[in-house]
């Protein structure tokens, strides 16, 4: 009997390596592919490429599957890492994984694997999950919601999850760790790749530096008085804490400082005390660039919910369409530290709709 192609997305980790198991054992015929998306590590060591490389060759090599290598490297300059750096400079911080699935995954290497290499569908290790209700597809959360990934994939189409397979989005990270373990798989033991690719285990300040200029300014209080420096805006993010250089004085009570505001123009970044700072929380956000996952339409009362960030708790929203690429949502309960540049995602339920990149957060007070 004839049995459907897929090609992984074998990257060298452990959920990766678990998917094609797990296909195999669905009688699949399944085939590998690594991608190598970085360059520079070949001399720095950043993404450590040649490591994953030697796990994925093995892995393949234990599963007795065909496992091809394409190099992505230029399109992840052109297309993500020019994208990260471009949005750093206009003072936001973005989100290179999310684009990274988008451009590279869900365009790239799916398009190379359905027509080079004549697949049916694509897999990767993410923790989530694809239901197809009254004939169109969702993406689902994981069921391990500690290790849900959805967030990072609102940026998929309909017709994309036709040709996508998510294996682990019905199983708990700590299922797939013990199954690999009892199956002896080499890098059953692997820690999970944390942080961004590129910059892997290197300090990100010095890494950023090699490639965007920084110019030390005033940090300031809510009043605009000067109260120290900041090494340079690009170091920053809204709502951190850590690397301010910043303790207490005779003028301030001594309690931890964040990140409130950063003005390009003029330099200057603005800081507060207080994790529970006022100052710090938003009842709302406006985003652009808003991609919908299937064309279902967003019903006026529904409740939705809303993520700012990964592993954030969802929070019930109200949805106003300001026009077809624009929203404004407002929180049920104020967020914290709402980021330009960051995506704002949208959930009904365990379903996620979409979402969009935020231009710019509503102030409580």
């Amino acid at each position: 009997m004839f049995k459907k192609k897929v090609i992984v997305a074998i990257s060298g980790g452990i959920d990766s390596s678990f998917s094609a198991w797990l296909l195999k054992k669905q009688n699949y015929h399944v085939e590998g592919l690594f991608m190598k998306n970085w360059e520079e590590d070949d001399i720095n060591n950043t993404c450590q490429s040649k490591e994953d490389l030697y796990y994925a060759e093995m892995v393949c090599k234990k599963l007795n599957i065909t496992l091809h290598k394409i190099n992505f490297s230029s399109e992840y300059w052109d297309h993500v890492f020019k994208k990260f750096l471009s949005e750093y400079q206009k003072g936001n911080t973005p989100n290179p994984d999310i684009l990274c699935n988008k451009i590279i995954k869900f365009k790239y290497f799916m398009n190379f694997a359905l027509n080079n290499l004549k697949a049916d569908f694509i897999s990767t290790g993410h923790y989530v999950r694809c239901k197809k209700i009254k004939n169109h597809f969702f993406l689902l959360k994981g069921l391990d919601s500690n290790k849900d990934q959805s967030y990072f994939l609102y940026t998929i189409k309909e017709k994309q999850l036709k040709k996508i397979l998510f294996p682990l989005g019905g199983l708990k990270k700590k299922e797939v760790r013990y199954f690999a373990k009892k199956l002896k798989f080499i890098n059953a033991n692997k820690k999970d790749s944390m942080g961004i690719c590129f910059i892997g285990k290197k300090n990100f300040s010095n890494f950023i530096n090699k490639y965007l200029p920084s110019k030390e300014g005033n940090l300031v209080d809510l009043n605009g008085k000067i109260i120290g420096k900041h090494k340079g805006l690009i170091y920053y993010t809204i709502g951190q804490r850590k690397n301010i250089g910043l303790g207490g004085s005779k003028f301030y009570k001594n309690k931890p400082w964040y990140v409130y505001k950063k003005d390009i123009k003029n330099n200057t970044l603005t800081i507060v005390q207080d994790r529970k700072n006022l100052n710090l929380y938003f009842i709302g956000l406006i985003i652009n660039n808003i991609n919908w996952i299937t064309n279902i339409p967003i019903i006026k009362g529904k409740n939705y919910t809303i993520k700012t960030r990964y592993r954030q708790k969802d929070v019930g929203c109200k949805i106003i369409f300001l026009n077809k690429n624009k929203i404004k949502a407002f929180f049920n309960t104020p967020i914290n530290s709402i980021t330009q540049g960051q995506s704002a995602v949208f959930y009904h339920k365990k379903i996620c709709l979409g979402g969009g990149i935020i231009k710019k957060g509503i102030p409580l007070i």
